[in-house]
């Protein structure tokens, strides 16, 4: 308690640089929309930023650790930073090319360039923000609530950025009746938010004391060394899994509302969609919220347990529910603070639930894998960041198998991610030695 007492400061840095990830994060998926757009595009080719933004973790996971182990982990965030600026900065770039006259091959050249420069950024990032709170709550279950209060306002940038990228796109099918094509610049102020939130974040960083953890020299020699436990190596894999499960839900209900549901002898628009799906963000706040309360008080494996056998259920009746049978789903238009009900097929609501059971597994899981291994987290941070590229190969996954067999069924890549992680939080995680 007295080391939070004398790190408040640190503490909610690390939240506000959560929230931060969640918002430029999040941009991909309502971004997807916009570059179907662009020509004719496939669902696998219009999920390049997922590709570019959760690739890079491949990259930078590993080289995330050794800059906390060289530099610490105030100035590898605000290094993070500046390479997020730079990504932003290139991805606004890309709406300046019209694709009539420069191809639909520069735009997404300099739009995926701009992706993958802020997936780097996340990963290094999310490798101070997720040990840091876990530092500061003193780790177990003391860390995994200070996790899942950083998780509460990391849902909570998500749901703002879809309803804001909502409000951008707008109806797409009625724009392109009246002429207004769809561009790239049509992200412009998403992205100037984000920019202006990096350089805030640069310079509160820039006067926040952080008491720095020893953390132990960090090099490739050392990763053999922290999979050599059982349990963080079968934890890297869940999570690697697990972002098929965060992204991939809300990302193809949003895709299926917008391209293959029919209501009224038409489409959703992009903005009605963005309402709808921001409210699996929203769910993953609640989620988060109840999370953090319980945090000190339930075990992480027991969190785990439970969400991810709901979230089978949830999938699994969701992909198998009569299309045909509608029921209302809730939205909120915010500039007019007005309550929406859109009627959706059962199965769909039944998967926008899947926001409250992903909400704690992020957290639970970094808890349980990192549990025991001592001065060798930061290279088993690293390690861990660098399976977030999951986001990337089961995206590009569930886009296949969308484009061969339809929206509904790419969800059984979802359903398999699941029972990866109802397994782990059973059987994987289970400390089987600790780091001396």
């Amino acid at each position: 308690m007295s080391n939070q007492k004398k790190q408040w400061g640190a503490i909610i840095v690390m939240i506000a640089l959560f929230a931060m990830i969640a918002f430029v994060t999040n941009l991909c998926n309502p971004m997807a929309n916009i570059i179907k757009e662009q020509g004719t595009i496939s669902n696998v080719l219009a999920q390049i930023g997922n590709y570019g933004n959760f690739g890079a973790y491949l990259l930078m996971g590993l080289p995330a650790g050794m800059l906390i182990s060289k530099f610490g982990y105030k100035k590898t965030a605000l290094i993070g930073i500046c390479v997020g600026i730079v990504g932003v900065l290139i991805q606004w770039a890309s709406g300046f090319f019209d694709p009539k006259t420069s191809g639909v091959g520069t735009i997404f050249s300099i739009y995926l360039t701009g992706a993958f420069i802020s997936g780097c950024c996340m990963a290094i990032l999310n490798c101070v923000v997720n040990p840091m709170l876990n530092i500061l709550g003193g780790g177990g279950n003391g860390g995994n609530k200070f996790i899942q209060i950083g998780g509460v306002f990391n849902s909570g940038a998500a749901v703002a950025c879809y309803i804001l990228m909502g409000a951008l796109i707008g109806d797409i099918a009625k724009r392109k009746m009246e002429g207004n094509p769809v561009t790239m610049a049509d992200a412009t102020p998403a992205l100037m938010i984000a920019l202006a939130v990096f350089v805030i974040a640069f310079i509160v960083i820039c006067f926040t004391k952080i008491k720095e953890p020893e953390q132990a020299p960090v090099d490739l020699s050392l990763v053999p060394k922290a999979l050599s436990h059982r349990h963080f190596a079968l934890g890297a894999l869940a999570i690697f899994l697990y972002m098929g499960v965060e992204v991939g839900v809300p990302n193809f209900v949003d895709k299926y509302l917008v391209n293959e549901f029919v209501y009224n002898g038409k489409h959703l628009s992009s903005e009605i969609s963005g309402l709808l799906v921001a409210v699996y963000w929203a769910s993953m706040l609640i989620g988060r919220f109840v999370g953090a309360s319980i945090g000190d008080k339930v075990s992480a494996r027991a969190m785990v347990t439970t969400v991810s056998i709901a979230t089978l259920v949830l999938v699994g009746f969701g992909m198998f529910a009569p299309t045909d049978i509608l029921v209302n789903f809730p939205g909120v238009k915010w500039e007019t603070m007005e309550l929406i009900m859109q009627p959706v097929p059962i199965g769909i609501f039944a998967m926008l639930l899947v926001g409250l059971c992903t909400s704690v597994m992020w957290g639970a899981i970094f808890n349980m894998a990192v549990e025991g291994l001592g001065n060798l987290t930061s290279i088993a941070s690293g390690i861990f960041m660098a399976m977030v590229c999951g986001g990337a190969v089961l995206q590009f996954t569930q886009a296949l198998v969308a484009d061969s067999f339809g929206y509904l069924a790419s969800f059984g890549v979802v359903i398999f991610c699941a029972a990866y992680i109802l397994f782990y939080a059973q059987i994987g995680s289970r400390v089987s030695k600790r780091a001396e």
